[in-house]
């Protein structure tokens, strides 16, 4: 019997608005009445799921949530961690050198603002979603002491597409390199994903593999599709994501994530 579901957000829980459908937050609070467990696994930092958390009243003792594509796990109540790891300042340097190189918009996520060498649509997107301040400002005038917990390669499909084609070994071999949207690639340290994020959860809480699932849409998702009992590619997935999953639900625009919840976990037929 299922007893955790973890939900990527954007394209996944959220419909195109950025909401929850009314049938979606119903589904997961009979989950909530059952005492099962729903953990939102995410790329956004916190400050992008206060709103949300509140919304599903996601803040007692159990409840844990995976930010940062899983570089940051930690409970909702007290922000107790089980996993922290961020990446270092030079690796912003040296990966800001390689975009410059490969001539995409770089920036990098700290525990509160995002980070960027100049200001451009897709980092205003990264702000807007998780309401964060951006802070623009010379590599070389960078702290070093500087938290940062991961960075993004941000621009058009068609030139991050290039960028990817020609990124040097050495990148793919020290970087967990994921693309969450069409306009982010996202480099994180190498032990870093989803997955292994959801793992940790598990163990705090006690429960089996067997016991989970995974839903998500997009490449970030998945580490954690491929380690849930249940791996779950929404209708509107990539490909890559439905090759690897175990079942293809509805589209995020459909309720994908009730019709998870009611025929897995729910038993509704």
């Amino acid at each position: 019997m299922y007893q955790l579901i973890a939900l990527d957000m954007d394209g996944t829980l959220l419909n195109e608005d950025k909401e929850i459908s009314t049938k979606t937050f119903e589904a997961i609070a009979s989950l909530k009445a059952m005492g099962k467990r729903v953990v939102l696994a995410t790329g956004r930092p916190i400050h992008g799921l206060h709103r949300y958390l509140k919304e599903l009243d996601l803040f007692d003792e159990h409840d844990y949530v995976v930010t940062y594509n899983g570089a940051l796990v930690q409970s909702t109540k007290d922000s107790r961690i089980l996993l922290d790891i961020p990446l270092s300042t030079n690796a912003y340097i040296e990966l800001f050198e390689l975009s410059q190189e490969l001539g995409v918009h770089i920036h990098a996520l700290t525990d509160r603002s995002v980070l960027t060498p100049k200001n451009n649509p897709y980092t205003e997107i990264e702000s807007t979603i998780n309401r964060i301040p951006i802070i623009e400002g010379p590599i070389s005038e960078l702290s070093m002491d500087t938290l940062i917990v991961k960075v993004m390669f941000v621009d058009s499909p068609e030139k991050l597409d290039k960028a990817i084609d020609n990124l040097p070994n050495w990148v793919r071999d020290k970087y967990t390199i994921l693309r969450s949207a069409p306009y982010f690639l996202e480099f994180l340290d190498s032990k870093v994903n989803k997955g292994s994020g959801v793992k940790a959860i598990i163990k705090e809480l006690g429960l089996e593999q067997s016991q989970v699932i995974c839903v998500g849409d997009a490449g970030n998702d998945l580490a954690m599709i491929e380690y849930a009992s249940l791996g779950v590619a929404m209708g509107n997935a990539s490909d890559e994501l439905k090759n690897a999953a175990d079942y293809i639900t509805l589209s995020n625009s459909e309720d994908g994530v009730a019709h998870v919840i009611d025929k897995f976990m729910l038993n509704k037929k």
